[in-house]
């Protein structure tokens, strides 16, 4: 089965894209949910977080608290580094048997920062969504409650545009309609299907 790593800049219209391939039928598994679950209580990653970060990283309610944990690793690259080496393993071990299940042609696995955790052997193809920065802005500040110095902070400490889409083996660029996003969608989803 072919496994494709949709990625794509914060805003740029990636659960967008993965709405329309799973509208398909196609398989869709996000990187993002599996983070959530490895780090609901009960869960050894939360354990880890909370003697590295404190109570203070949990809600009232004892979950993790991820604007607040967001804030603390994008302060200190050495804080991000530790998160990711826990957190990366778990997440692709848990993608890994979700895509060993899979019954389909294709799946798309979403991986917001797949190109920075290259290379990433579960992956066959790389799909880049890609937008303009005025996009990326406009679009997080409306979802995410985020001012726009968190948001390029959040961009600037993900991999270039340019990088990005050097890695990428397939485009979308999501900058116009939604009918435009569709009809992209329709060219690859049939390519895949080959």
């Amino acid at each position: 089965m072919l496994v494709i790593g949709l990625t794509g800049g914060i805003g740029s219209g990636k659960s967008t894209v993965a709405k329309l391939f799973a509208e398909k039928g196609i398989p869709i598994i996000d990187t993002d949910q599996l983070a959530r679950e490895v780090t609901l209580p009960g869960q050894p990653a939360l354990k880890a977080i909370i003697d590295k970060f404190g109570d203070t990283i949990l809600l009232p309610d004892k979950t993790l608290d991820r604007a607040q944990l967001r804030k603390q690793v994008f302060k200190d690259p050495l804080k991000r580094s530790w998160l990711e080496a826990l957190l990366h393993p778990l997440i692709r071990a848990e993608a890994k048997r979700q895509i060993q299940l899979t019954k389909s042609k294709y799946c798309i696995v979403v991986i917001p920062l797949l190109v920075e955790t290259m290379p990433n052997p579960l992956i066959d193809r790389i799909l880049v969504v890609d937008t303009t920065l005025e996009h990326q802005l406009h679009r997080a500040k409306a979802r995410d409650s985020l001012s726009e110095q968190e948001i390029k902070n959040i961009i600037e400490s993900q991999v270039s545009r340019e990088q990005r889409l050097k890695a990428a083996d397939d485009i979308i660029l999501n900058d116009g309609t939604l009918d435009h996003l569709q009809q992209q969608v329709d060219q690859l989803h049939l390519q895949y299907l080959k």
